[in-house]
C-alpha cells in the first residue's frame, strides 16, 4: 500500500530481493541480503531524485526529509542500486552459488534488461565521468538548470558553473532545498572587474569591424549572452550550455560572433538524437540552415558523419526527399546534387539519397534500390532537406514522448558549446551537458597530438 508518503510498499522491497538472489542463484534469503536491501533504500532516500520520479508524482522539490525518507516505487534506480547490493550481500555471506566480479556491469545488464534505450546515454556519462571537464551553465536561475547542474556534480559527469544574478541564483538554491558548493559566475559582479576588461578588449578586436564599437563593448561583456562564449573563447570554462528561457537564434547569435569555426567549416549546423526502441538515429539540421543548398547540405552531411562517429556509431546517411531517386521537384534536384558531390568527394561515405525517411529505415524498401550506397541495412542518420521539415518531425517525436530526444547538437564550432531548446527538461540539460564534455575530452586529447 502507498496512501500515504513514505508508507512502506512491498514493491520497494520483494521483488528487488527476489531479482539479486536469482542472479547469483543464491540457496536461500539470509540476513546481509535483508539489511543490504534496507540500506540501499535508505541510501537512494538521500540521493537528488530523478527526473523522471519528479514529474510522475507531479511535485518539484522532492527531497530528503519529513514528506520524503524512502524511494518513491516509481523510481527505477530501485532495480539497480537494491538488487545489485542483494546480489553482492549473497555473495559475500557464502549464499550464492554464482559470483559477480563486476557490479558496476551487472547494473548495466539489469537496465538493459528493463528494455530502456538507456545504454548510450550511459556509455557517453561513463566516458564524461572517466575526465569530467569544466562546464558553465547560463539561466542558472531556474530550477531545471540547477537541478540539472546538481546532477552533474554528484554524479561526477562534469564540474559545473552556474552562470547569472548570484544573488537570485543563490535565493532560488534556498528556496528548492539544492545545496551546491559551486562557482556562481555573475557578470556584473565586482569580482568580474578583470574578466570584463580582457573581454570587453577581445569582443571589440572581434566586432570592431562589424559595427562594434568600446562602448557597446563594455556594455554587452555585462550580458551573459556574451559573457558565457567569452569565458569560453578565453579558456575560463571547457564548456557552454546556454539558452532556456531565450529563442534559439537569439541565443546562438552572440555565440557565433565570438566562438570561430572549425576549419572547413562555412556554416554551423545542429543534430539531435533520437533515441529509439530499436537504436539511436540522428536528425539534422533542425535549428539553423532554413533552406540549405546542395553545397550546404554536402557540409551537414559531413559534419553529421564525424559528430555520429564520435558516439562510436557508424553513421549510415539517407539524404531525405519525398521522392526515391527520381529528382523530379526542385527540392529533389537540390537534394540530388548534393549525393552527387558527396559520393564524388568522399566515396567511403556511406550515403545515399534523395530518398523518403520510411525507405531508408526498411529493409525490405531498401532492397528495391540495389544500385544505393544505402544497400539492405537501414540508415541511421537523416539529413532533410530544409528547416522546417527537420524541426517539426523531431518535434512531433519530442511532443509525443514516445523516444528520449537529446540536442540540439551544435556542430561546426572550434570549442564545446550548445543553446538548449527553451524550457528544456533536466534530463535534456544533463545529457547535452554530457555532450559537451566528450567534445572537450577529445579536442583536449587532439591538442596534445
Amino acid at each position: 500500500r502507498s496512501d500515504y508518503p513514505n508508507q512502506v510498499n512491498n514493491v520497494l522491497g520483494f521483488p528487488y530481493i527476489f531479482r539479486g538472489a536469482l542472479d547469483v542463484q543464491a540457496k536461500g534469503i539470509n540476513e546481509a541480503m535483508k539489511l543490504a536491501a534496507v540500506h540501499a533504500i535508505a541510501d537512494l532516500a538521500k540521493e537528488p531524485v530523478p527526473e523522471a520520479v519528479i514529474l510522475a508524482y507531479n511535485i518539484q522539490n522532492l527531497q530528503f526529509g519529513r514528506e520524503y525518507f524512502i524511494p518513491k516505487p516509481f523510481d527505477n534506480r530501485l532495480i539497480t542500486k537494491v538488487s545489485s547490493a542483494v546480489a553482492k550481500a549473497a555473495v559475500e555471506s557464502g549464499i550464492a552459488r554464482k559470483t559477480i566480479t563486476d557490479f558496476e556491469e551487472y547494473e548495466n545488464s539489469l537496465l538493459d534488461r528493463m528494455g530502456r534505450d538507456e545504454k548510450l546515454v550511459r556509455m557517453m556519462q561513463n566516458r564524461a565521468k572517466a575526465n569530467p571537464k569544466r562546464i558553465t551553465l547560463g539561466n542558472a536561475e531556474e530550477y531545471n538548470v540547477l537541478k540539472a547542474a546538481q546532477i552533474l556534480y554528484e554524479e561526477g559527469i562534469a564540474y559545473p558553473s552556474l552562470l547569472g544574478n548570484k544573488k537570485y541564483i543563490k535565493e532560488q538554491m534556498e528556496h528548492f532545498g539544492i545545496n551546491l558548493d559551486i562557482p556562481i559566475i555573475d557578470p556584473s559582479d565586482d569580482d568580474q572587474k578583470e574578466n570584463r576588461k580582457k573581454y570587453r578588449e577581445t569582443l571589440w578586436k572581434l566586432r570592431q569591424r562589424k559595427g562594434m564599437n568600446e562602448y557597446k563593448a563594455k556594455r554587452f561583456v555585462r550580458q551573459r549572452d556574451y559573457f558565457g562564449p567569452l569565458m569560453l573563447k578565453h579558456g575560463d570554462t571547457d564548456g557552454l550550455i546556454v539558452g532556456f528561457s531565450k529563442n534559439y537564434t537569439s541565443v546562438l547569435r552572440p555565440v557565433l560572433e565570438v566562438i570561430e569555426k572549425d576549419k572547413g567549416v562555412d556554416k554551423v549546423a545542429a543534430m539531435m538524437m533520437i533515441l529509439s526502441e530499436k537504436k539511436p538515429i540522428f536528425f539534422a539540421d533542425t535549428s539553423i540552415n532554413q533552406n540549405p543548398t546542395a553545397e550546404d547540405l554536402v557540409n551537414i552531411a559531413k559534419m553529421a558523419e564525424f559528430t555520429v562517429k564520435s558516439f562510436a556509431i557508424e553513421p549510415r546517411i539517407a539524404m531525405l526527399g519525398f521522392e526515391n531517386f527520381a529528382a523530379i521537384s526542385e527540392t529533389s534536384k537540390k537534394v540530388a546534387k548534393a549525393v552527387s558531390i558527396l559520393h564524388e568527394k568522399y566515396p567511403k561515405m556511406i550515403v545515399d539519397g534523395e530518398i523518403q525517411p520510411d525507405f531508408a529505415m526498411n529493409s525490405d524498401h531498401l532492397s528495391d534500390y540495389p544500385f544505393s550506397k544505402l544497400g539492405t541495412t537501414p540508415a541511421n542518420t537523416f539529413i532533410f532537406p530544409n528547416l522546417e521539415s527537420a524541426n517539426l518531425s523531431y518535434k512531433i517525436i519530442r511532443g509525443m514522448k514516445v523516444a528520449q530526444v537529446i540536442g540540439p547538437i551544435l556542430m561546426g564550432l572550434k570549442q564545446p558549446v550548445h543553446v538548449l531548446q527553451m524550457r528544456s527538461s533536466v534530463d535534456e540539460i544533463v545529457n547535452l551537458a554530457t555532450i559537451a564534455v566528450l567534445d572537450a575530452q577529445r579536442r583536449e586529447k587532439k591538442d596534445k597530438k
